[in-house]
């Protein structure tokens, strides 16, 4: 599938002079790019990137990617700020000036009058606009992204490929992998293994961080043993075919929750005061040993600014 960026030709000027941000050569172009769809080829570097994922964005705003707009989730909830953008990096939006194109539902009228010259989709999850990919690609360049099965790391590699801006994907790698290195010297784990979730008290269920998830992949670098789930343990993979979330509820939920301490991942403490309130939690020995820990709301989804957030947060409770 080949592109042509000609009707952009004037935005390569700008981007030059007004954005300042190109920083691939243009040796380095035509790239071939390949996702579930097929081989692209994006004949120029990208200057204006519609995000209609609000997971990817702030991956994007970390490497300095010329995002001009960004899909939303519904504004001043727990993990999102009056704009619908995620706490971590709203205020970095705001900055940049990165548009709203809708709010939840996608739209591809609001994706075309941003003019964008590459757009991201999400392949799973609640921010997925894949229903409108063949609309989408009509509009411009579009990319389906897989972030449910790699690291945020293993994420921002990959669209630091995509943009034309690897080296600020590795710079901030390189930053965070410090930060990382320091925090696993100075911490002292508790009892392991532990479990990691998302935990939802009004529906009394939880969304399990398996190993192939960003979140699993965080803890086990900074040294933590996942609990691996009982044998038979009927449980629910849905939500557009995951691979980084297992759902507990009902019974399974007890079950399912069998690490020696707890992390809530999208939590403050009302949420893990909640979980050790729940009388049917109240035989779990993380429970009983008072190791259940809320990790903030703003990690409900894993990228640089949150990834650190995470890194001060336990060094706070285990340092």
């Amino acid at each position: 599938m080949k592109y042509s960026f000609l009707g952009f030709k004037h935005l390569l000027f700008m981007g030059i002079f007004v954005l300042g941000i190109t920083s691939a050569s243009a040796a380095e172009w035509p790239r071939q790019i390949t996702d579930s769809r097929g081989s692209h080829t994006l004949t120029s570097q990208p200057l204006r990137i519609v995000s209609t994922s609000v997971t990817l964005t702030g991956s994007l705003l970390a490497i300095d990617a010329p995002v001009v707009a960004s899909g939303a989730t519904t504004p001043n909830n727990r993990f999102a700020d009056d704009q619908g953008f995620l706490r971590q990096w709203g205020e970095i939006a705001r900055q940049r000036n990165v548009a709203r194109l809708y709010i939840g539902e996608p739209n591809a009228e609001a994706v075309a009058a941003q003019m964008p010259d590459l757009i991201l989709i999400s392949a799973t999850g609640g921010d997925s606009a894949l229903a409108l990919y063949d609309q989408l690609s009509t509009i411009a360049p579009t990319l389906v992204i897989n972030y449910d099965d790699k690291s945020w790391q293993e994420l921002l590699k990959q669209l630091g490929e995509i943009t034309g801006h690897e080296k600020e994907a590795t710079a901030r790698i390189d930053q965070f992998n410090q930060q990382l290195a320091q925090v696993k010297a100075q911490i002292k784990l508790p009892p392991q293994p532990v479990s990691a979730l998302v935990y939802t008290p009004a529906a009394h269920g939880a969304n399990l961080w398996t190993e192939e998830s960003a979140q699993g992949k965080l803890m086990q670098q900074l040294g933590f043993a996942l609990a691996p789930l009982p044998a038979n343990l009927h449980t629910s993979q849905s939500q557009g075919k995951r691979h980084d979330i297992v759902q507990l509820g009902g019974e399974n939920l007890a079950a399912g929750l069998n690490g020696e301490s707890l992390f809530l991942f999208a939590s403050d403490q009302k949420e893990a005061d909640a979980l050790s309130q729940n009388p049917l939690l109240a035989h779990l020995s993380a429970v009983q040993s008072h190791r259940v820990y809320a990790l903030g709301a703003e990690t409900f989804r894993l990228d640089y600014y949150s990834a650190t957030r995470v890194l001060e947060r336990l060094s706070t409770l285990f340092g």
